[in-house]
């Protein structure tokens, strides 16, 4: 072997793999008609976003700012500038505050309650244990796609203080009667069950598409290291769901937070105003009683706050570990 070979192969050797190593490319910048493709792509979703969301907000934030009403729409010149004044007789409204104490009572208990529902409904239907998984999903979202009017016209049969089938199941158990619809310690969470049963089905089929996403070997390893149910759903199945848990937590707050047609349907508000919620109060000022500038503040008020309870989660979710 010649010296000059030595001589490379000692060369190679110090230099080491790293220097033998194929220099990465740097990406190169999109070219002009690259990004003009890109643009053409995203327009359809921008204008749909900027025609159906931007511009209703800036709308709201608009008119929030008027004294428009029934004339105005006639003539929008009699329309005036008002300013905040909306806004400051929103907080001044007992109204407004009982209806804002409404909402947020049926968000903070009906939310939790729905996405928990939904998960155990979502890990019943994926169980190996389970026979017939398609027709129990089925079963379990027929709810969601049912009209409301119909489901009204069952629940109110089931809430009926007289000879509702749930009075006589607490008969059956020795306990009174209660006015569900009626009373006003009770309606709310009478609103909360039926909403509650009515959309479990929608995050349910989204807990199943995550639980599909969770590697089986995961929870092969777990078994064989002794951990129990509990344990794998809690350092298996929760972890992974973590995604899941935030965009079902925020579509759901953001559904429940625009509570109407439940007690329209059921109570019209009632009974004593306990079940007003904020978007309801919104219809009476802006379709009853023709207040189509405060309406729009309080619309615009609601905007706010769904906006905040989102970057709220969104924060949580990104602090976790």
């Amino acid at each position: 072997m010649s010296t000059a070979a030595h001589t490379d192969a000692d060369l190679a050797t110090a230099i080491g793999p790293a220097a033998r190593r194929p220099r990465r490319r740097r990406p190169r910048p999109p070219t002009a008609a690259a990004s003009r493709a890109a643009v053409w792509f995203v327009a359809p979703a921008l204008l749909v976003i900027g025609l159906f969301f931007v511009l209703p907000v800036l709308a709201a934030l608009a008119l929030s700012l008027t004294d428009f009403d029934l004339y105005a729409l006639a003539d929008p010149s009699t329309a005036r500038f008002v300013g905040l004044k909306n806004y400051l007789e929103l907080a001044r409204s007992g109204e407004f505050w009982r209806a804002l104490g409404n909402t947020l009572y049926f968000v903070a208990v009906g939310g939790p309650l729905s996405v928990a529902v939904s998960l155990g409904a979502a890990l019943a239907v994926s169980s190996k244990l389970v026979r017939w998984k398609g027709l129990w999903r089925t079963v379990f979202f027929a709810p969601v796609v049912t009209t409301l009017v119909a489901v009204a016209v069952v629940w109110r049969y089931l809430y009926n203080a007289q000879y509702g089938l749930l009075n006589a199941g607490l008969g059956l158990v020795g306990l009174g009667p209660v006015d569900w619809l009626g009373d006003p310690a009770w309606a709310m969470p009478a609103i909360i069950g039926l909403a509650v049963w009515k959309n479990f089905g929608y995050n349910m089929v989204i807990f199943v598409a995550g639980l599909a996403g969770v590697p089986g070997e995961l929870y092969e390893a777990a078994e064989l290291d002794g951990a129990g149910p509990w344990a794998r759903f809690r350092h298996v199945t929760l972890p992974h769901l973590a995604p899941t848990f935030l965009f079902v937590g925020v579509i759901t707050m953001i559904g429940y937070f625009q509570l109407f047609a439940e007690p329209y349907v059921m109570t019209e508000g009632g009974p004593l105003r306990s079940t007003v919620s904020v978007v309801y109060l919104m219809y009476e000022e802006g379709f009853k009683w023709w207040n189509l500038g405060y309406a729009s503040a309080v619309a615009f008020v609601l905007f706010v706050l769904m906006l905040a309870g989102t970057l709220v989660q969104l924060r949580l979710q990104r602090d976790e570990p």
